[in-house]
């Protein structure tokens, strides 16, 4: 009787030791989102069992939860994909990527915490990670306006789809000013919200809407430089672009109804769009400040 319970007492010890052999964790680029903007999260399997596991060959092999910390009900309306099967070698370690938003009801400015469980079939065991917490905010508006989506069906005379642009300011982490787009129809019904940068304290974005519809957005995210993004009526980003302040840059339109800058000196940067051409003799490459 005593070889037995020393026995069962190894293998409760050994069972209770396989998930701390694997261990997943909760990354995220940023802990602050305004209401509608994607959530990105990492989940970060770290494998030390001296086994490889096979993970991802049923659905559910691994899901999120998210919480609310002051108590309100955040409603789930889907699991968030993630990649497909794989083989996870012992000391090794993987990351599967997914986006909160579209599966959660988290529109709601809050304090908010996510979990990541991982379903090991082997074992038949789940690991859950430690919780990692995270805010909505709330944004102030800067601007607002209608715009009809050209039509682009043989029923010339349809009535145009009517959407909304709205500009907004949040102060992310109390430090920093963040210019975001949002998208939305005419009953206000949210399509999408994209973060365009980091902006000044000081100084009110530039705004045009051009004759398709397009909306080009200018203003000042640093001492000497300047951004400038436009947006087509799907809330696509068309254009990106950087200029420094050697000149002021301005929106400036042409006899069509199109607006481009004019003033500054465009500065290239890696994530132009579309992408900067090596052969363009009108774009000076200068260091970022």
């Amino acid at each position: 009787m005593k070889n037995l319970a020393l026995w069962f007492g190894a293998f409760f010890a050994a069972t209770a030791h396989l998930p701390a052999q694997v261990s997943v964790e909760i990354t995220m680029d940023q802990e602050q989102f305004l209401s509608g903007e994607s959530v990105p999260v990492a989940a970060r399997i770290t494998n030390r069992s001296g086994q490889t596991l096979n993970l991802g060959r049923e659905p559910g092999w691994l899901t999120f939860a998210v919480e609310s910390l002051d108590g309100a009900i955040v409603s789930k309306t889907g699991e968030v994909p993630v990649a497909g099967e794989f083989a996870l070698d012992s000391s090794k370690r993987a990351i599967a990527r997914g986006d909160l938003e579209p599966y959660f009801n988290i529109t709601k400015p809050g304090r908010y915490k996510v979990t990541a469980t991982v379903r090991i079939p082997e074992w038949d065991k789940q690991i859950t990670s430690a919780a990692k917490p995270f805010d909505v905010i709330q944004g102030s508006k800067l601007w607002e306006q209608e715009i009809g989506v050209p039509n682009t069906s043989s029923a010339t005379n349809a009535m145009p789809e009517i959407r909304r642009y709205t500009l907004h300011q949040a102060n992310y982490l109390r430090t920093q000013l963040r210019l975001y787009f949002q998208l939305t129809d005419r009953s206000g019904k949210l399509n999408k919200v994209v973060v365009i940068g980091p902006m000044l304290s000081f100084g009110q974005p530039d705004h045009q809407v051009d004759r398709l519809s397009n909306l080009h957005v200018l203003y000042q995210d640093g001492p000497h430089s300047f951004s400038y993004t436009a947006f087509n009526p799907d809330g696509d980003v068309i254009i990106r672009q950087k200029y420094a302040y050697t000149t002021r840059p301005r929106l400036k339109p042409d006899e069509q109804g199109n607006f481009s800058v004019t003033g500054g000196t465009r500065r290239v940067a890696a994530d132009d769009v579309p992408p900067p051409t090596t052969a363009s003799n009108d774009v000076k490459t200068i260091p970022a400040p």
